[in-house]
């Protein structure tokens, strides 16, 4: 048989190389002589650098940026063989490098260092994976480390562009912002949100950082006034209104899941495998809203799909197998969550594969 594992992280627990490597280690165990393809996804959120580096050819670099409230940090980006780099807000500054939220403070100004490192390290292309911000800036900070300086009424600039500061915002100066590079960028996300609005960034997502959207939403209604740009666009309230500025700029918004799908070719590995594994942290209703595995069921099609989750709140009706690790393994699905996926890998293989 030829299988193929292709989940997402298990956030908190297990990146999505680390699954797949324990998901394809429990089938081998059961079954050492089938073919087993590891293909890592990530829908542009946490762990899609992980998976890009899995890739033959992947080359991870560094780069000194600054985190959502400015502490030094050293972010991972990859680099593929074609000239595309793969760069990931969380890696830069997300919420899991908080303490605390930061809701008026987190900015993403890291994040847009990271992203001219690579420009000018000859990146021909740009796959800019937004998930997982602790900001609501509006990428107000991402634009300052392109290169743009934003000003005051008095053309004074103004530091530190968090949600607190945008309504201080009265011009933004670009004439030393980089262009995306020649082979543009694309953006990576599974939220497709409008900016402002009941379903925007601030209403939406604030919360989750620990804001308050009544407090939010007018710097960021005053920031993309500044700005120009669509804030109604799908997607522009992804990451905080990093998806706004992302788009102003010239980044073409992308479901990502799909994009990575593409990218890490499980389409073509796909094809001709058996049994398609994929899995994430939780399989609830949001996994039908863009998420790993909804894209690769539609893509392989439910009688060839298994899907392995920390937990399953969901109906799982026309899967070709279905493995919560919780049911599975317990509490040691958290202690031990390579040895729960194993486990699952190996629950499969016996259940499922033909002797």
């Amino acid at each position: 048989m030829r299988i193929v594992v292709a989940p997402d992280s298990f956030k908190g627990t297990l990146t999505a190389a680390e699954a797949a490597r324990a998901l394809a280690d429990g089938w081998l165990s059961v079954r050492p002589a089938d073919e087993v393809v590891l293909r890592p996804m990530a829908d542009g959120g946490e762990g899609t650098v992980d998976a890009f580096a899995e890739l033959p050819g992947g080359q991870v670099r560094t780069v000194d940026v600054v985190g959502p409230t400015g502490a030094p940090r050293v972010a991972r980006w990859v680099m593929l063989p074609d000239g595309t780099a793969v760069i990931e807000l969380a890696e830069c500054c997300g919420l899991l490098l908080l303490d605390e939220p930061a809701p008026g403070e987190a900015h993403t100004l890291g994040f847009g260092l990271a992203i001219r490192a690579a420009i000018e390290a000859g990146a021909s292309r740009l796959l800019l994976a937004i998930g997982g911000s602790a900001s609501t800036d509006g990428g107000a900070g991402m634009l300052v480390g392109l290169g743009a300086r934003l000003l005051d009424e008095g053309g004074a600039e103004v530091a530190a562009p968090g949600n607190a500061t945008l309504r201080r915002i009265a011009t933004v100066d670009t004439s030393e912002m980089v262009a995306p590079p020649a082979g543009g960028a694309v953006i990576l996300s599974d939220v497709d949100n409008p900016l402002l609005g009941e379903r925007g960034a601030a209403a939406v997502f604030g919360p989750q950082k620990g804001g308050d959207p009544v407090v939010l939403e007018p710097g960021l209604a005053h920031f993309a006034g500044v700005l120009g740009g669509d804030p109604t666009a799908p997607g522009a309230g992804a990451a905080g209104g990093a998806g706004f500025a992302l788009q102003w700029w010239g980044a073409l918004f992308s479901a990502g899941a799909e994009a990575v799908g593409e990218a890490v070719g499980l389409p073509a590995a796909a094809e001709t495998a058996d049994l398609v594994i994929t899995g994430e942290g939780a399989l609830d209703a949001q996994t039908a809203a863009g998420k790993v595995v909804s894209y690769v069921r539609r893509v392989v099609g439910d009688s060839r799909t298994a899907v392995v989750a920390g937990r399953i709140d969901a109906e799982v009706d026309g899967f070709a197998g279905a493995v919560s690790l919780l049911e599975l393994a317990g509490e040691s699905a958290l202690t031990e969550p390579a040895w729960a996926a194993r486990a699952a890998g190996a629950h499969l293989a016996e259940r499922f594969a033909t002797p």
